[in-house]
């Protein structure tokens, strides 16, 4: 995963959401908690752990390594999951798929806090599935409620396993409350891990301490969701999720390509063909209880959400991508049991065809044969060399998937993949701009590309600039007022405009006097003489209009 996630990290340039980590990240402690007050509560958490990233060295390729190191610690995560949950080829082939799914990989280079909410999830499922069984949290009294008279535990449980339970508890609420912290949207994964102790009927015990868990999480959420839900305008451009939303989004899961898609979900099926591989026992986990709730339960929750309030985006439930892999090995498992199966009772039929007029002691279906040793552990067969040669050849077929969808990685490198690239916005306006020539940004969101590359700005003067982004606890800086605008814009015989491109159209009409000021004054006042558009800006040089007669 690292290896793949360092390939084409530094494009040449962040796109909007990338520079709005890097230009907050770098300001002062008293001024990133100033600007929480009013904008981006959601993601203080992951803006202060990046000023000491960027203030040791600003640069993208700094910007984007803690999501890069964060994808990297999932993909041994979702292994160490699946060879819990299974075995350690699971965990491998698990591990090496969501390593080669491009969704992993764009967001891996992207320099927000996705990534990180990804390897929380993960890590915090990994300790459900270690504090439902220390301390013999998994294991069933007589009466299969945990507990002997459901209040007292079945037997004594020594002062070290009690500590450890709690150690653990301790450890997976800790986990996910960080998590949630990063992105509020993560405390759907308590969702998905009640699933999980449904599904796996655990005993009232574990979900006494789990209930204790979730609890303190949702007491350390709610001062940040209720600072969020005063911030909510800045999901306003988010809409209702739409017919192909569930299709894109799987096959942002699986894999875009036809090659990939048809066979991964195959195997999620045959994960999850009733009984499981390997079957639970009553209160404890398994694979597909684990990963299937991981997988479905925040993105069907949050969609439905959005039908009503719209909040979804693909990028919100990262998170849950897990899950696939890990079905998609657990189901090459079985198929690869299955397979031996077949092979086995082939080989048996084969030796009694053989030996049915056998040699003298010899009983039919006895002996090297007979396969006594296949059923006590279906997972081995004779010697050691085809367990390996079953591993290497997942292995090889998740290389295979991987080349498959080099094009897609391969794309996704591409800086136009991204909704925009600021530094060519900021390079058009160095080649174009001169020294004191007035700049109008058009909204004023559109200064970030002059707070993140600034050095094409540089000499220029923000002409609607009242008061900078840093002093003034905002994402972009506080403009003037709209009567002060006019009175600096009827000085000027040629402005540039750094333009949003819905800006410019007519059907924008916005609710800042001071916008509409810009609107009106650049129409009626000023005609346009030069343009270069790029996808997401578009800069223009409006010169003053010649006087009428």
């Amino acid at each position: 995963m690292f290896g793949i996630g360092l390939w084409g990290i530094d494009r040449g340039g962040m796109w909007r959401d990338e520079a709005v980590t890097f230009q907050v990240a770098r300001r002062s402690l008293p001024q990133i908690w100033q600007l929480l007050h009013s904008v981006d509560a959601v993601h203080g958490l992951y803006y202060l752990l990046m000023h000491p990233v960027l203030a040791f060295h600003p640069g993208e390729v700094a910007l984007r390594l803690p999501s890069l190191c964060a994808a990297a610690a999932t993909a041994g995560l979702v292994a160490a999951l699946g060879a819990r949950l299974a075995r350690p080829r699971v965990g491998l082939w698990a591990g090496l798929l969501y390593a080669v799914t491009p969704m992993a990989g764009h967001f891996a280079q992207e320099g927000r806090s996705y990534a990180l909410v990804a390897a929380g999830v993960a890590a915090s499922t990994l300790l459900l599935a270690r504090a439902t069984t220390v301390g013999g949290g998994g294991n069933l009294g007589r009466d299969g409620n945990g507990g002997g008279d459901g209040d007292q535990e079945d037997e004594p449980v020594g002062r070290l396993a009690r500590h450890a339970r709690v150690v653990g508890w301790c450890a997976y609420g800790g986990v996910v409350a960080v998590t949630v912290l990063l992105h509020e949207f993560a405390v759907l994964i308590l969702l998905a891990h009640a699933a999980t102790l449904a599904l796996s009927r655990m005993p009232r015990r574990v979900w006494r301490d789990w209930a204790c868990a979730a609890g303190a999480v949702l007491l350390v959420l709610l001062p940040l969701a209720l600072v969020s839900s005063g911030q909510a305008e800045q999901v306003a451009w988010l809409r209702p999720p739409g017919g192909g939303t569930v299709e894109r989004l799987l096959r942002s899961f699986t894999g875009p390509t036809q090659l990939v898609l048809g066979p991964y979900l195959l195997l999620i099926a045959l994960a999850l063909r009733i009984p499981f591989t390997p079957p639970a026992r009553r209160g404890e986990l398994s694979l597909p209880t684990v990963a299937l709730p991981l997988l479905l339960l925040p993105p069907a929750a949050l969609i439905a959400v959005s039908r009503h309030w719209p909040l979804y985006d693909d990028r919100y439930v990262l998170y849950a991508l897990a899950g696939a892999p890990l079905l998609a090995a657990a189901g090459a498992e079985r198929l690869l049991l299955a397979a031996r199966r077949v092979g086995l009772a082939r080989r048996e039929t084969d030796g009694l065809l053989r030996g049915s007029g056998g040699g003298p002691g010899v009983a039919p279906g006895s002996g090297a044969g007979s396969g006594a040793d296949f059923d006590s552990d279906p997972g081995l067969v004779r010697g050691f060399r085809v367990p390996y040669a079953a591993t290497l050849a997942g292995v090889l077929a998740i290389g295979l998937a991987f080349v498959s969808q080099l094009p897609v990685l391969r794309e996704d490198r591409d800086p136009a993949r991204r909704p925009d690239n600021l530094a060519v916005v900021s390079a058009a306006a160095a080649q174009r701009m001169s020294p004191g020539d007035s700049v109008l940004f058009l909204p004023s969101l559109g200064r970030r590309s002059a707070l993140a590359y600034p050095k094409g700005f540089q000499g220029t003067r923000d002409i609607a600039l009242e008061e900078p982004a840093h002093v003034s606890g905002t994402l972009y800086g506080r403009e003037t007022g709209p009567d002060e605008l006019r009175r600096r814009l009827a000085g000027l015989d040629r402005v540039w405009v750094v333009a949003e491109p819905y800006a410019l159209k007519s059907a924008w009409y916005p609710s800042d006097p001071t916008e509409r000021v810009k609107l009106t004054v650049v129409g009626e006042e000023f005609v346009p003489q030069a343009e270069f558009v790029r996808k997401g800006s578009i800069l223009r040089l409006y010169v003053r209009r010649a006087p009428t007669v």
